[in-house]
This record gives C-alpha cells, sequence and structure tokens, in this order.
C-alpha cells in the first residue's frame, strides 16, 4: 500500500511526524503552555492526558495554528509550520476533530463527507454536481464504511445521535490522505456501546496514520495509544507507555485527585 511504503520511507529516515521544541503560549500572564518540547513518530499513536487546565487543548490549538505559539517550534514531518496558517497545515498531512461537533446538519452524512474531501482537491471550488463515479463521491462512501455510518449515508445529520456525530468528524478527518490526526476527547458524552465502537474505529486505522488522542476517558486512551504524555499546569509531566503509566503511583494520584479530565 502506498500509505505502508511511506510510513516505512519516514521511519527509516528517523524523520518524526511532530516536534515540538520549547512551545509556550501565553496569554496575557497566564501561561497555557510553559517550554513544551514534544516528539511523535511517523505511524505512531499517542495519548495526551491530564487534568482540567493541563493544557492539552492549547496544545492542540499551538500543533495546528489555531493559536499562534509565543515561544518555540513546530515541525511537521521535518517542515517548520511554526509560522504557517492552519490551512497551510492541513495541506501538508494534519487533521483535526474538536470537542464541539462541527458539522452542517442541514445536509446528509454522505454530504458532509463529499464535502470534505471534494475540500482538499483540485476541484474544490466546483459547483457542479457530482457523477455516480466521481472519486470524492467514492472515497466518502469508502470513509463512512470504515466508521460504520453506511447505512445512515442519505440520513440528515440532525437526525444522528451524538456517538454517530462523533463518528462522522473521524471520518471528516480521514479525508484527503492525512498523516496525522489530533483527536480532541472524541469519546466525550458517548455510551458504553459507543465507547467500544470508537476503539474499534481507532484501532482499524491504517497503520500509516498517526495521531494524538486528548481523551478523559482513561480506558478509552489506553487502548488506543501506544505511548503516553501526561501534562501539568502546561508542561510535560510524565511520558511512558500505557502500562508504565496506569500503574505510576504520582499518575494515579495526580489524575484521580482532579476527579478525572476536562477541557484542558
Amino acid at each position: 500500500m502506498p500509505g505502508t511504503d511511506a510510513l516505512s520511507r519516514l521511519q527509516s529516515t528517523g524523520q518524526y511526524a511532530l516536534e515540538l521544541e520549547a512551545v509556550s503560549r501565553h496569554f496575557g500572564a497566564l501561561v497555557a503552555l510553559a517550554d513544551v518540547n514534544l516528539t511523535v513518530k511517523a505511524g505512531e499513536r499517542r495519548a495526551v492526558l491530564g487534568s482540567n487546565g493541563a493544557g492539552k487543548t492549547t496544545l492542540f490549538n499551538a500543533i495546528t495554528g489555531d493559536f499562534p505559539t509565543t515561544t518555540g517550534r513546530v515541525r511537521l514531518f521535518g517542515e517548520d509550520v511554526t509560522d504557517m496558517p492552519s490551512h497551510e497545515r492541513i495541506r501538508r498531512g494534519l487533521r483535526r476533530t474538536y470537542q464541539i461537533s462541527l458539522l452542517f446538519n442541514g445536509l446528509s452524512v454522505l454530504d458532509n463527507t463529499f464535502l470534505a474531501c471534494r475540500g482538499v482537491t483540485r476541484g474544490r471550488f466546483s459547483l457542479r454536481r457530482p457523477k455516480r463515479d466521481d472519486s470524492s463521491l467514492e472515497l466518502a462512501e469508502s470513509l463512512l464504511e470504515a466508521v460504520h455510518l453506511d447505512d445512515v449515508k442519505d440520513k440528515p445529520v440532525a437526525e444522528l445521535s451524538y456517538g454517530q456525530q462523533r463518528q462522522l468528524e473521524i471520518a471528516l478527518a480521514l479525508s484527503g490522505a492525512p498523516r496525522l490526526i489530533l483527536f480532541d476527547e472524541p469519546a466525550a458524552g458517548l455510551s458504553p456501546t459507543e465507547r467500544t465502537l470508537l476503539v474499534d474505529i481507532l484501532q482499524s486505522l491504517p497503520e500509516h496514520i498517526g495521531y494524538i488522542i486528548i481523551e478523559h476517558d482513561m480506558d478509552v486512551a489506553l487502548k488506543v495509544a501506544e505511548s503516553v504524555t501526561m501534562m501539568h499546569n502546561g508542561r510535560i509531566f510524565k511520558e511512558g507507555t500505557p502500562e508504565e503509566i496506569e500503574n505510576d503511583s504520582e499518575v494515579q494520584e495526580l489524575y484521580l485527585g482532579h476527579g478525572g479530565d476536562g477541557h484542558g
């Protein structure tokens, strides 16, 4: 598979999918991120955990360019993107989901996905209706199958359950050959059954697609990640494997002592 070949090439060169070098983000006197150094390998699945206000969502905003960094550098696949706007980072293979669903509720599930696929192609400004063999339409249908929404593809998004809307957001993030996806609390508000399905979807993603997941449900996060970064007060507190983090007494005290995770 082309994606797998690309992953092998990146891994053989030792190039990271993401590098943060002394990244800080200040809001006036408030220091939301403080000298964060972080590397994520190509194809790696990383969880970022921490209590309320730890800096997790601010970290995502710095990576995507939604908030410019106050200090430090951000690199994607070896390229310095610190001063690039969000859309340029998207063109380089970065994708993101948000805590609050950002969907076209009046359009069908398939139309939402088609627009996401078409939006990263050269024909994104075309007003013509797609033909049945349109490549973007075919990709949209395959993505909906991957996230188990093919049976509701003709429904308006407004008629989907909350869990199905979160599944749709994953399909949108998969459009346009992503190389690194940032998932911002995808399990928030889901039922136990929906969380199990979410885990299945994330575990079945192609291996060349790496991701970082902020998740308040540790059971979900530790099942879908191969490495974990703990944050506290805008800094990296500890890193390790899911097993190391789960059994770490300091992590347990910090995490459980704050009643779990939330908007970081």
